[in-house]
């Protein structure tokens, strides 16, 4: 284990709109703001995506296991972001349900909001941290750059 002891920076809230790309939003608003480590609670709607749902089976590099998602689903979850040099680096895990069904898994890139989602991300200041691909998993994977106790 590797750990970093940060504090806390800005705390922001932000509001997505109906059919917002969630990933696209967080990215876009990381760079403006320019986070470069932070942490994000969230809740709403999703209207339509993709969640992976652990691998299909327990090997490494895994296979992951996609679930489509669509017709608005209720939807509560917590997410990082780590910036590398290709920028900010959106890792999003959530619960969601529908009726009598649920959903957990890693939220992916293509995931728009029903009606509306309300975030409060906050920052993490003090150290140094960043998200690259691991050749061993495949899995961009976090990396401590600077450890403090």
């Amino acid at each position: 284990m590797e750990y970093a002891c940060a504090k806390l920076g800005r705390v922001f809230l932000l509001m997505f709109s109906d059919r917002d790309i969630l990933h696209k939003e967080l990215a876009d608003f990381a760079r403006r703001k320019r986070l470069k480590s932070a942490v994000m609670v969230f809740l709403g709607a999703m209207r339509k995506g993709t969640l992976v749902t652990g691998p299909r089976k327990p090997r490494i590099p895994p296979v992951p296991n996609r679930m489509a998602f669509a017709g608005g689903w209720e939807v509560l979850g917590i997410g990082t972001v780590f910036t590398n040099t290709q920028g900010p680096q959106i890792h999003i895990h959530s619960a969601m349900g529908k009726k009598a069904r649920a959903l957990t898994g890693c939220v992916r890139n293509d995931s728009s909001v029903f009606l509306v989602a309300e975030a409060v991300v906050f920052e993490l200041s003090g150290i140094r941290a960043t998200k690259q691909v691991d050749p061993r998993t495949g899995i961009n994977l976090l990396h401590i750059l600077s450890a403090h106790a």
